[in-house]
């Protein structure tokens, strides 16, 4: 088996013109669709993670000294971070549902033609 070969091969494909295919197409645009609210949901969730996890660190007295007025302040941010978190699914799903309905349209129209090929 001559490895040299095969990967010569591997890389020329790598470099080669590849054709547009209808089913790439449909997966582009099915991503296309979909990549705004992941993008989106997993910022938001992110940031408030980070949010609730300051808010935790000094109701915790971890962070700010462990005064009165932080722990206040770390359940009130802790608060916030929470409602961040518990909204962020239902915005991911609104996103989502909009992305595909600006998509849906050519997305039919490309999955019909292929189905109708085979």
């Amino acid at each position: 088996m001559n490895t040299d070969k095969i990967y010569a091969e591997s890389v020329a494909n790598d470099y080669a013109k590849k054709d547009a295919t209808k089913v790439m197409q449909l997966r582009k645009l099915d991503r296309r669709a979909k990549l705004p609210a992941c993008i989106f949901t997993y910022t938001f969730g992110i940031i408030f993670a980070l949010v609730l996890g300051v808010g935790m660190c000094l109701a915790m007295k971890v962070i700010g000294g462990g005064e009165t007025w932080a722990v206040a302040l770390g359940i009130c941010v802790g608060i916030v971070g929470i409602a961040g978190v518990s909204v962020n699914y239902p915005i991911y799903k609104k996103i989502l549902e909009k992305g595909k309905e600006k998509y849906a349209s050519d997305i039919l129209r490309l999955a019909k033609e292929i189905s109708d090929e085979n």
